[in-house]
């Protein structure tokens, strides 16, 4: 498959602070590619470096086979959608459209010829002659996207375009983002904290920390098969439950055990055989335990949080504060004893001190 950039051994410092060390990234023609993670992690650092907003101190930028690491932004083929709309305040929408091209010297005709098909894909032509400060956040956001769109870009970057939105708003730019590049079949890089838009809109997935890539692969392997436990942690919302014990060698096989409880094994998918070991962590998601009337665990509901179509119910059980989730209509109050079973073709393993997935 044919790569559309190229990040090779970036390096970006501020003085002796190091944001990006050798850091390398492939991104497919045609992916959906989103850099997730918690702030000060890197991403929109890497994402301004491929742009050509950010210095960098070492390393390469390629894009569609050229070597642009030295090159001005207008020069690497890019479309960038920011954060802060960034919209000229003093100019119509069509005129905020048409300014990068009038500057790059595109013919008039062209110009207007690329405006209407983005209008046009965008849902905007009714505002076209209104300015900034007449439009909601929503559609703000859309001219900003009109605005990358003209262009005529390979490569489309996305810092954060719906954290200034409402929650609904950004519910409905995420399909119309996710449409609109499933209708051009553009390369999009999108730097994003919300794991939501993550999982929904990227059909791969970089997650970052202090950095360093943690995991590179689709949002179903790092959902089931988180690559360590900061992974794991990060994707899901209610967060996994983490429990700490170790494997141990038992007549029926290897076991996972806490002076609580023990799980067998024999299902559990590994890359590599397990062996005993002291120290290790067991990762469970709220939607893989289950209030049952015999299960691997006793606690007392100490909280219930309603969402509607389910509920987290928090249990205290003599391993820790458990999350599970279940269904809204459980009958449960706080004060009440539940047993709990596990799920036990969907728990996790991770090492104690390294926290990378067994």
């Amino acid at each position: 498959m044919k790569h559309a950039v190229y990040v090779r051994d970036l390096s970006v410092r501020y003085g002796k602070l190091s944001i990006l060390e050798r850091f390398n990234l492939d991104v497919r023609e045609g992916e959906f590619l989103v850099l997730l993670g918690p702030s000060g992690c890197g991403k929109s650092t890497l994402l301004n470096a491929i742009a050509g907003l950010q210095d960098i101190d070492d390393g390469e930028v390629w894009i569609y086979g050229e070597n642009v690491t030295w090159a001005d932004p207008k020069d690497r083929g890019i479309g960038m959608v920011f954060q802060s709309y960034a919209l000229y305040p003093q100019m119509t929408v069509e005129q905020n459209l048409s300014f990068g091209l009038k500057v790059a010297g595109i013919k008039r005709q062209e110009i207007q010829s690329r405006i209407r098909r983005a209008a046009e894909i965008l849902q905007i032509e009714p505002l076209l002659s209104r300015m900034p400060a007449q439009l909601s956040g929503g559609q703000r956001q859309r001219v900003a996207i009109g605005r990358a769109l003209v262009r005529d870009a390979n490569v489309f970057l996305f810092d954060e375009p719906l954290s200034n939105l409402d929650a609904k708003l950004r519910s409905d730019l995420r399909v119309e983002i996710k449409q609109l590049h499933q209708r051009l079949g553009n390369t999009i890089i999108y730097v994003t904290h919300d794991q939501i838009e993550a999982m929904t809109l990227a059909d791969r997935i970089a997650i970052l920390k202090g950095g360093e890539m943690q995991q590179l692969a689709s949002p179903d392997e790092v959902y089931n098969r988180p690559a360590n436990r900061f992974v794991a942690g990060f994707i899901g919302t209610p967060e996994m439950n983490f429990l700490d014990g170790e494997l141990r060698s038992s007549p029926a096989g290897l076991q996972f055990a806490t002076p609580h409880f023990a799980l067998p094994l024999d299902t559990y998918q590994s890359a590599a055989v397990l062996s005993p070991r002291e120290n290790a962590v067991l990762g469970v998601r709220p939607e893989h335990f289950g209030i049952v009337a015999e299960g691997h665990l006793t606690g007392s509901v100490q909280l219930i949080e309603q969402t509607g179509i389910d509920a987290t119910v928090w249990v205290d059980t003599p391993a820790g504060k458990i999350r599970v989730r279940t269904q809204a209509r459980h009958g449960l109050t706080p004060g009440d004893r539940v047993s709990i079973g596990i799920d036990l073709e969907a728990i996790h393993l991770f090492d104690a001190a390294s926290g990378q997935r067994l």
